[in-house]
């Protein structure tokens, strides 16, 4: 494999992106973490000239990513139970467990997802670097649900494209904290990094626009308390989208620690990646739809509200 070259140009809307935000926007096949750290390695410039992954961005500026070929993967595989969906030579769609990390980490190198499918596909080549071969997005550590991996570098492009074009159309089932008013409804608001607790995220000025579209499912009113069951459509993907989305309308995930309160209901955040659509790569000529049913803690949870 050889090296290969992303090139940007930033708008006046970029302006005052950090460098590394700015490439994971533009591309989704790089994670703001693998930006930074090709920045480090001095394979980012801004205008023909190296910068640190904390530069700032401005109108006009191009700003180039040299990638090295993948090197060798050191990563170990293991025997984690993940459920294939779907597998062609292409692609494999797997539906992730709730509490399985997506990728490794520093300090954090296996009992991950890429862990998982290293022993399901021996041969999965390190696409966008050793850290996360062939991930194109990515979950949060406690949602379930669907994930595409692709398994050669032409799908890996393909999906990327669909992902930076919004042509992937995925939607989640989420459960929040009281009564959704509207049958259906959008919320249309920037989404950066929290300006005072920086491991979270929020609505800000100057945060990169996200778009989230919501059907009301079920309303429940009991012993428990109040609470709405959602199908969620998020346009972009911002990290947590849905979860700072709902939260800014009022209304945060059941069991949400971060964003909201632990609940006894569930053990974690309520939300399941169901259903997802993509144009199958290389060709796209054909368009399919995978579907992952609710979990046993979410399902059980929704019985615990009907049944009260």
């Amino acid at each position: 494999m050889q090296t290969t070259e992303a090139r940007f140009t930033a708008s006046e809307a970029d302006t005052g992106s950090r460098v590394d935000t700015f490439v994971q926007a533009r591309d989704p096949s790089f994670s703001r973490s693998r930006a930074a750290a090709l920045a480090r390695e001095g394979r980012v410039t801004v205008n023909g000239r190296p910068v640190k992954p904390s530069a700032a961005v401005r109108g006009g500026d191009v700003v180039v990513v040299v990638v090295p070929p993948p090197s060798p993967l050191d990563l170990a595989p293991q025997d984690i139970p993940v459920g294939i969906v779907y597998e062609d030579d292409q692609l494999i769609v797997v539906d992730k467990p709730a509490g399985l990390t997506v990728h490794p980490a520093p300090g954090h190198r296996d009992g991950t997802l890429v862990n998982a499918l290293l022993a399901l596909v021996p041969d999965l080549p390190g696409i966008g670097g050793v850290e996360r071969p062939g991930i194109v997005h990515r979950l949060d550590k406690d949602t379930s649900g669907l994930i595409v991996v692709a398994k050669t570098d032409a799908a890996h492009r393909s999906l990327s494209r669909q992902m930076k074009e919004r042509s992937v159309h995925k939607s989640y089932v989420a459960l929040t904290t009281g009564t959704v008013r509207k049958t259906e409804g959008e919320v249309d608001a920037p989404i950066g990094r929290h300006p005072k607790q920086r491991k979270k995220m929020a609505v800000v000025e100057g945060g990169r626009a996200a778009l989230t579209h919501y059907q009301v499912v079920e309303r429940f009113d009991g012993p428990h308390g109040r609470f709405t069951l959602v199908e969620a459509h998020p346009v972009t993907g911002r990290t947590h989208q849905i979860r700072v989305h709902l939260t800014a309308i009022g209304h945060p995930l059941v069991g949400d620690p971060v964003y909201g309160r632990r609940s006894p209901l569930v053990p974690r955040h309520f939300l399941h990646a169901a259903r997802l659509e993509i144009a199958m790569p290389p060709a796209e000529t054909e368009r399919k739809t995978f579907e992952s049913p609710l979990p046993d803690d979410l399902s059980d949870a929704l019985s615990e509200l009907r049944r009260a």
